[in-house]
């Protein structure tokens, strides 16, 4: 997809991820709507890009309408939609409140979904468009102590597979971007820090390389970093295996 002049709406743009597409889009020549939760961090983000920022919190009732509605009026009309907005929570889950669980599934699964819902019909109509959702490693092999993380991950893969098949031959492309650890905030938010050796984190400019780059060539989905393939690969084939020796490394 030429990304040139195209509208872009990132989510999730106030840090890690999404900072790091908006720049790599930017740099690309796409003009950005820009969304997330921290005014400052997005305004100067916006500053720096000549994109337009959109405040907000996407666990709240309406704000995913009203992001919509402002990003087609600003922009006149989405082509790109970057579906990065992510929370985790990490430890046990008899210790999850139930607030926490409702937040992180409304944040991860919902709103991209209802976000995806608003916009799609406007590229369908154009006959040109992408949607790309970031997941994660937990939701295709799962991941103790982020249960609910991993799961609302997983379903939001199951989604983009479904939507796939459904915009086949519309123009509109669907694609997923698969990443491991990554050097964020990501972890310190989530309540737990990362602490083991390997796999590294990797740079996050290299992550937001690999997202454009799937949506440059229309790929179904990208992984951060490839290797990760394998695991699932290992979980399909074996399950039995996988499991054990998931058991014995973590």
């Amino acid at each position: 997809m030429r990304i040139a002049n195209r509208v872009a709406l990132v989510t999730g743009a106030s840090s890690g991820i999404g900072e790091a597409t908006a720049l790599r889009l930017a740099g690309a020549g796409a003009r950005l709507v820009l969304h997330g939760r921290d005014r400052g961090r997005l305004s100067a983000l916006a500053e720096r890009t000549g994109g337009l920022a959109v405040s907000g919190d996407l666990a709240e009732p309406g704000a995913v309408e009203r992001l919509a509605a402002e990003a087609d009026r600003l922009g006149g009309g989405v082509d790109i939609l970057v579906n990065n907005a992510g929370v985790g929570w990490a430890g046990p889950f008899g210790e999850m409140a139930p607030a926490d669980i409702e937040r992180l599934v409304a944040v991860n699964l919902v709103a991209p979904m209802r976000l995806t819902r608003a916009l799609l019909p406007g590229m369908r109509d154009r006959g040109d468009g992408h949607v790309m959702f970031v997941t994660s490693i937990a939701g295709r092999t799962g991941v103790a102590g982020e249960a609910v993380y991993s799961a609302s991950k997983a379903g939001l893969d199951a989604f983009a597979e479904s939507l796939r098949l459904e915009t086949r031959g519309t123009g509109v492309g669907i694609g997923v971007l698969v990443p491991g650890v990554v050097q964020t905030e990501f972890f310190q938010r989530r309540g737990r820090p990362y602490e083991r050796r390997r796999p590294r984190p990797l740079p996050v400019e290299r992550v937001a390389d690999l997202l454009v780059g799937a949506i440059a060539a229309g790929g179904a989905e990208r992984y951060a970093p490839g290797w990760l393939r394998l695991p699932v690969a290992v979980r399909g084939a074996a399950p039995g295996l996988y499991r054990r020796l998931a058991a014995r490394f973590g």
